[in-house]
């Protein structure tokens, strides 16, 4: 079943679209990451999930409700506790009160029986248990950011959107974050659409991607497919190519082989390489190590054949610069869209 499906959908100010046919289909259970530069439409379009502005065009479907562009609420926000928590852009607070006070405001509002406990659970859920009477005022960003998402998951929603969620914390905090929402996910089957800068983070909790760019979905992927595209790659330059590419089929049967205008080859081999999430952020071009399978395998390969090699040499292409290259206005394969 798909929690969130939005067909063309747009919202126009004036001249501009914010967000341009958006298609975006989210599965129950998922962690979705949702990326895009500054402006790209991600808070937009999340807004207009979350009810919060009415679509120009278009449609969203929540939990197999269809809610068109005509100022409808979306599903839960009415009649209820919701069925949606949001946290985006900057949480909703009030200032002069605790924490915990604010969280006990919430969860009357939604109708939670038990509020105090419920808030107290949140709480300590978000790493905020130890903060007592002080005022919200007195937060800091990071403490503001937990909170709201403490306000959030008031009233057990099944689906959460954030946005920035991690914007504000320090690293220990953003590990702790993240650790929450993804046991909020697993125990609880939360699907959840994340909006991040923070990639790496996202690469660690993600089960899909979607790659907005003015205001438009420029790719959907899954994390194997996202794996697979970062993969790495051998290059390697010998005194016999042609040879050489004869050797490597013969010897590596599934390996993709290319050759390079200045006759190199480039090796890619099936789980040779190792995972694109261990080399989130790795550079473009690696000497070869000892320790790499794959670079092991090629060069034994040659060894064994009696063919000189003049270089080997590990590409690494990591998950970071492929979606600055889906978000930057080329496709990672070079391509405009």
């Amino acid at each position: 079943m798909d929690v969130i499906v939005t067909r063309q959908l747009t919202k126009a100010y004036r001249a501009t679209r914010a967000v341009d046919a958006l298609d975006l289909r989210v599965g129950a259970g998922e962690i979705y990451g949702l990326v895009g530069k500054n402006g790209a439409g991600k808070s937009t379009a999340m807004k207009m999930i979350a009810g919060l502005l009415n679509p120009t065009a278009g449609e969203i479907e929540l939990f197999g409700d269809i809610v068109a562009g005509s100022g409808a609420p979306c599903l839960g926000l009415t009649g209820g506790p919701s069925r949606i928590g949001a946290l985006i852009e900057s949480p909703g607070i009030l200032l002069t009160h605790s924490a915990l006070d604010n969280l006990i405001i919430k969860a009357l509002a939604v109708g939670e029986l038990k509020a105090a406990e419920h808030a107290r659970e949140l709480l300590e859920l978000v790493g905020l248990g130890g903060t007592g009477h002080k005022q919200a005022k007195g937060f800091s960003l990071g403490m503001k950011q937990r909170l709201g998402l403490a306000l959030a998951l008031v009233g057990h929603p099944d689906l959460l959107l954030l946005d920035e969620p991690f914007n504000g914390l320090d690293p220990e905090a953003t590990r702790a974050m993240r650790s929450a929402l993804m046991r909020i996910n697993r125990e609880r089957g939360v699907t959840m659409l994340i909006s991040s800068h923070v990639l790496d983070q996202l690469d660690r909790m993600c089960t899909r991607f979607g790659v907005i760019r003015e205001g438009r979905m420029v790719r959907e992927l899954g994390t194997a497919e996202l794996h697979e595209r970062c993969e790495n790659a051998i290059r390697v330059r010998t005194a016999d190519p042609a040879r050489a590419v004869t050797v490597l089929e013969e010897r590596l049967p599934g390996a993709r082989l290319q050759v390079m205008p200045d006759q190199a080859i480039l090796v890619s081999l099936e789980g040779g390489s190792r995972p694109a999430a261990a080399r989130f952020g790795g550079a473009s071009g690696n000497p070869v190590n000892a320790g790499d399978a794959s670079a092991e395998r090629v060069s034994r390969a040659l060894f064994d054949a009696g063919i000189l090699i003049l270089e080997l040499t590990v590409l690494e292409r990591d998950i970071e610069g492929y979606f600055v290259e889906l978000m930057g206005g080329r496709d990672a394969d070079g391509t405009r869209r």
